[in-house]
């Protein structure tokens, strides 16, 4: 019966141990377990899902830089540090290599879109606009690209400039300056205004064989091809202290301010004041009938200004400098 109880006692002691030492074990195991982490396979992987994937398994993300690559798509893992199936502890660092894309690209096809569309797909592909130029074009919208190169389909270098040719709008139409000498001033003004040309400067000389008021010379010289938007010079036979529309120094060199009164059946109140040497100056205030058309000379001086009102309400402002 001793013997019988030794022997019960001792299995009893062995079992013990073996229960001590699987609980330890597995107590290690477990703890083992919460502090590390396999590190999953990245490569080929996009950034974005390999940031949120090792923020949930507890690991940073390191960005080491980034490589052109022919294989692995642009925004994607090229390389990743320590390798896939590794065993690091929770909070430790991932260093990954992202991919640029290939380094040579085809070129886009730009034509016909507006040039802020051009930039962006530009940008989205790493290139970026070189020489912009302008040119007419009657079957191309206003600020369309015309053409570029490199051209549609080439293949280029992500970081190469493109150059772009931009529609300015249709050619304008050609048209001949005609003979304004010897013409008053209120018909040369009416002819530029009509012809949606502009009055660069007025340039006032004094001839005693001439008729006061009228045109003496012109450039663009008669004849000469004109589109909209050309500036015209004028010299008219005026003394030095003639004007009657300003005060202050004599007119040297000035422009012409344009304006005609809307159509209708009632008169408008119209007042012009021009803001020059210091001085506000009234050159109008009246009731004036509709469609009558008011030229007047405004010295080019720094700070010039005119302002239009029509029943005391303020619709245009013009500066000549």
């Amino acid at each position: 019966m001793l013997i019988r109880g030794i022997k019960i006692t001792a299995l009893a002691a062995a079992a013990l141990v073996v229960a001590g030492f699987s609980a330890y074990v597995t107590i290690t195991f477990i703890i083992k377990n919460k502090n590390t982490v396999v590190v999953p396979d990245l490569t080929n992987k996009d950034v974005v899902y390999t940031l949120e994937l090792l923020t949930d398994l507890g690991l940073n993300v390191k960005v080491k830089g980034s490589e052109y690559s022919e294989v692995t798509a642009k925004h994607h893992v090229i390389f990743q540090e320590p390798e896939p199936g590794a065993e690091i502890k929770a909070g430790r660092d991932v260093r990954i290599i992202i991919s640029k894309g290939a380094e040579r690209i085809l070129m886009p096809n730009l034509r016909g879109l507006s040039l802020r569309q051009a930039r962006i797909i530009l940008g989205e592909n790493d290139l970026y606009p070189g020489n912009i130029t302008y040119t007419h074009n009657n079957r191309m919208e206003t600020d369309a690209v015309i053409t570029h190169y490199p051209l549609a389909g080439r293949y280029i270098r992500r970081g190469a400039p493109c150059d772009i040719l931009v529609c300015a709008g249709p050619r304008p139409e050609l048209f001949k300056m005609p003979n304004l000498t010897g013409e008053t001033l209120d018909n040369a003004a009416a002819w530029i205004e009509d012809a949606q040309l502009t009055t660069e400067h007025i340039t006032a000389v004094f001839e005693k064989n001439s008729s006061p008021e009228t045109i003496l010379g012109q450039k663009p010289p008669a004849g000469y091809p004109v589109t909209d938007g050309t500036g015209v010079h004028l010299i008219i036979n005026r003394k030095p202290d003639a004007s009657k529309n300003i005060t202050g120094p004599a007119v040297q060199s000035s422009g012409l301010f344009f304006h005609r009164v809307a159509d209708g059946f009632l008169k408008r109140h119209i007042r012009i004041e021009l803001n020059c040497f210091g001085q506000c100056i009234p050159l109008l205030n009246a009731f004036v009938k509709p469609g009558r058309r008011l030229t007047y000379v405004i010295p080019r001086h720094q700070g010039a200004s005119v302002m239009l009102y029509e029943d005391d309400t303020l619709i245009r402002t013009e500066v000549f400098e």
